[in-house]
């Protein structure tokens, strides 16, 4: 059985810077984005508030017509009482029973008093109702026109960056699948914690990238060196030298193209 090839660390320091440069790739391309996936959420969110709040209101208005109705039922209803009870008065025998009759058709004349009371409440409610309706409807609008815009921008980008990023990420889990378990463990956790994403890094200028603090001339040429993985005291990231890095960017410059 073949012995399996040891890794070296310097081949395991070039796997991390190339794993490096691919995913702050990714995150190039994600940033582009930027925030526009949210504001589609946040938009499509507003929309259906507003929805749930016309279909709420069109339910308010179509509660007051019907109570509209049921009064106007009322008056018809009155009215044909109170033409029964004239009738009535035609034909009594007494002052009491005439009336009584008197008192029930005052009663059904403000029973149509209080309906019409009612009936020109509720047309004012609706009025009011269909006011705050169409505004709303100028905001849905407004609003299902800023999403279409929105949509179509994203969709732009994603057209122009989908396929690089699908192939950047095969890139990443074929270059990550070479680096050993805990190595790979350490360099997403440092990457994790960054704000700018950077767990691998090169020394410039005697510091490491992106950093102001110095690195000393003796730990310089151990990273020089590439005997073993070598992280910043400050920052947790790790560290190559910028000879490497060059060779990486230049060879990744061409995967990238």
């Amino acid at each position: 059985m073949a012995k399996k090839k040891e890794v070296t660390v310097e081949e395991k320091l070039r796997a991390l810077y190339d794993l490096q440069l691919i995913d702050s790739r990714i995150d190039e391309i994600q940033s582009v984005r930027g925030e526009l996936p949210l504001e589609i959420e946040d938009l499509e969110d507003e929309i259906a508030g507003l929805n749930t709040r016309i279909t709420n209101l069109d339910e308010d208005v179509a509660n007051l017509e019907t109570d509209i109705k049921n009064k106007k039922n009322t008056i018809v209803e009155s009215g044909e009482l109170v033409k029964k009870y004239e009738d009535q008065q035609k034909n009594v025998r007494n002052n009491r029973e005439f009336d009584s009759l008197t008192k029930e058709i005052e009663y059904q004349g403000l029973e149509v008093e209080l309906a019409e009371k009612r009936i020109n409440e509720y047309k004012a409610k609706i009025e009011q109702k269909k006011e705050v309706i169409s505004q709303n409807k100028e905001k849905l609008a407004a609003k299902n026109d800023h999403l279409k815009h929105k949509k179509a921008e994203l969709n732009d980008i994603m057209t122009e960056t989908q396929k690089e990023e699908e192939l950047l990420h095969k890139k990443s889990e074929e270059f990550g699948g070479v680096i050993e378990e805990h190595l790979l463990s350490a360099y997403k956790r440092i990457r994790s914690n960054a704000n700018n994403g950077l767990a691998v890094v090169s020394v410039e200028r005697g510091a490491s990238g992106g950093s102001f603090f110095t690195i000393p001339p003796q730990r310089q040429v151990e990273i020089a060196n590439r005997k073993k993985i070598i992280t910043d005291e400050h920052s947790g990231r790790i560290l190559v030298d910028a000879a490497l890095a060059a060779e990486e960017k230049e060879k990744m410059e061409k995967l990238f193209s």
